[in-house]
C-alpha cells in the first residue's frame, strides 16, 4: 500500500483554497494543517477538508508567523506555500531545514540573496523544493516540449514569451473601489517584469537551461505607465486618490536575455493594459518555428507547403505527453494543476525528485529583481548560474 502523504497548506486565500480542492481530490494524502494570517479564512479552509469527507485538519492562524507552529508541531511531510511574494522564502527555508518538501507558489523569492539561501539550503539538507509553476505543465506545453525532443525544429536558436493579461481591476486594486489590493504595493515601489514565471516557466525547458545551457545576462527596458492612471481617470473621474499616487511600474517591460550556447530570450511583462490574456509564446529553431498566439506551426521537413503556417492543434493531438493522456477527476478540474500537484505529491511520497526543482525556481524567479536592476541602470546586468557550475553535466529530466 502506498505511503499517506500528511501535507500542510499555508495561505488559504483565493490559490491556496484552489490548490486545496485539487488536493482533496486526491488519493493517499491527508490534509493534517492549513494556516492563515487571517484565522476566519484558514476556518474557512478547514471546513472545505470537512464538507469533503476529510478528516478536519489543524488550523493556525492570526498571527504574521503562524506558519512556524504548524511547522513544529505538525511536522507534515510537505507544505503548499501560497502566501504573499514576500514571505515565499522565509517559510519554504526553515521546512527545508526541518524536512519538509516545500511546495511554493509563484515567483520562489523576490530577491536575488534569498534565491541563493534557498538554493545553499536546499543542497546542504538534500530536501528537495518544488517550484508551482503550473504553465510547465499544459497540454500544448508539454506536446511542444516532446517535438523539441524528437530534434523536429533543429537546434533552438530563440523563444519569445510573455504574461499579458490586464491585472488592474482584480489583483492590484478592487473593481468597485479602486482600493489597493496588498499586490497594489509592488506598482509603488518597483519597475520591473513583476510576474515572469508564467511566461518563462515552460521556455526553461525547451531551451535546456539550467542542464545544457544557462542564462548570462539581462536587459530590461520599461514604458511609462500611463495604463494605470488612464484606467483611474476613465472609471473613477478625475479626483480618485489613486490618480495621486507615484506608480513607479511601466506598462510594458520587455527583457532580453542570452545563454551561453547562443540561444536569445524576450520576455514581457503586460499587465496594465486593457487586452484579452495571452503568453504569446513562440520557439524557433534551425528547422522550424511554434506560434502559440497563431496557433500555427512550421516545420521544414514536415510542412506540407513551402514556407506556409499549419495549425498546432493536430501537432499538439499527435504528440500528446503522457501526463495528459488521463482523465482527471472532475471536468471542473483545471488539468495543469492537477498535474503539478500529482507529480509533487508523487515525489514526496517516493522521497524522490521533484519535476521543477531549486535551481528551476531561482532562474525563474532572479528574473524580478535583475530587471528592475537593469532597468534602473539602462544596461544589461549578469545573470547568475546558480547550479554553480552543474549545468554542464546535467541532463534534461522535466516531463522525461
Amino acid at each position: 500500500m502506498a505511503r499517506i502523504v500528511r501535507i500542510g497548506i499555508i495561505g488559504t486565500g483565493k490559490r491556496g483554497l484552489k490548490l486545496l480542492n485539487y488536493i482533496l481530490l486526491t488519493e493517499g494524502v491527508e490534509m493534517v494543517a492549513v494556516c492563515d494570517t487571517d484565522f476566519t479564512a484558514a476556518e474557512k479552509a478547514a471546513g472545505i477538508c470537512a464538507e469533503s469527507g476529510r478528516k478536519i485538519p489543524a488550523v493556525y492562524g492570526g498571527k504574521k508567523d503562524s506558519w512556524k507552529e504548524l511547522l513544529r508541531k505538525e511536522n507534515p511531510d510537505a507544505v503548499i506555500i501560497t502566501t504573499t511574494w514576500d514571505s515565499h522564502a522565509a517559510i519554504a527555508i526553515e521546512a527545508m531545514k526541518m524536512g519538509i518538501y516545500p511546495g511554493v507558489d509563484v515567483p520562489a523569492a523576490l530577491s536575488v540573496d534569498d534565491l541563493w539561501q534557498m538554493v545553499g539550503t536546499s543542497e546542504e539538507t538534500g530536501v528537495p523544493f518544488m517550484m508551482l509553476e503550473n504553465w510547465s505543465f499544459r497540454r500544448d506545453n508539454l506536446a511542444l516540449l516532446n517535438m523539441v525532443r524528437l530534434g523536429m525544429f533543429g537546434k533552438i536558436v530563440h523563444c519569445h514569451c510573455a504574461h499579458s493579461h490586464n491585472c488592474i481591476d482584480h489583483w492590484f486594486f478592487d473593481s468597485t473601489t479602486g482600493e489597493p489590493q496588498w499586490q497594489a504595493e509592488y506598482l509603488m515601489k518597483y519597475n520591473r517584469a513583476q510576474y515572469p514565471t508564467h511566461a518563462v516557466g515552460p521556455v526553461l525547458s525547451w531551451m535546456d537551461i539550467n542542464r545544457g545551457d544557462i542564462f548570462t545576462e539581462i536587459y530590461t527596458v520599461t514604458s511609462a505607465p500611463s495604463g494605470i492612471y488612464e484606467y483611474f481617470s476613465k472609471k473613477f473621474g478625475e479626483d480618485h486618490p489613486n490618480l495621486k499616487v507615484k506608480y513607479r511600474q511601466g506598462d510594458i517591460v520587455t527583457s532580453i536575455l542570452t545563454t551561453r550556447m547562443g540561444k536569445t530570450l524576450v520576455i514581457n511583462n503586460d499587465l496594465q493594459l486593457p487586452r484579452p490574456y495571452s503568453n504569446r509564446w513562440l520557439l524557433q529553431g534551425t528547422r522550424g518555428v511554434y506560434d502559440e498566439e497563431k496557433g500555427s506551426i512550421y516545420l521544414a521537413d514536415h510542412s506540407p507547403a513551402y514556407q506556409k503556417w499549419e495549425p498546432w492543434q493536430p501537432y499538439e493531438e499527435k504528440f500528446n505527453h503522457r501526463w495528459w493522456q488521463t482523465e482527471f477527476p472532475l471536468t471542473a478540474v483545471r488539468g495543469a494543476d492537477f498535474i503539478m500537484l500529482d507529480r509533487f505529491l508523487d515525489a514526496v511520497r517516493t522521497k524522490g525528485r521533484v519535476p521543477l526543482d531549486i535551481y528551476d525556481a531561482a532562474v525563474m524567479s532572479a528574473i524580478v529583481e535583475l530587471s528592475g536592476i537593469s532597468a534602473e541602470k539602462k544596461m544589461p546586468v549578469p545573470f547568475p548560474d546558480f547550479t554553480n557550475g552543474k549545468w554542464k553535466s546535467s541532463k534534461p529530466y522535466f516531463a522525461l
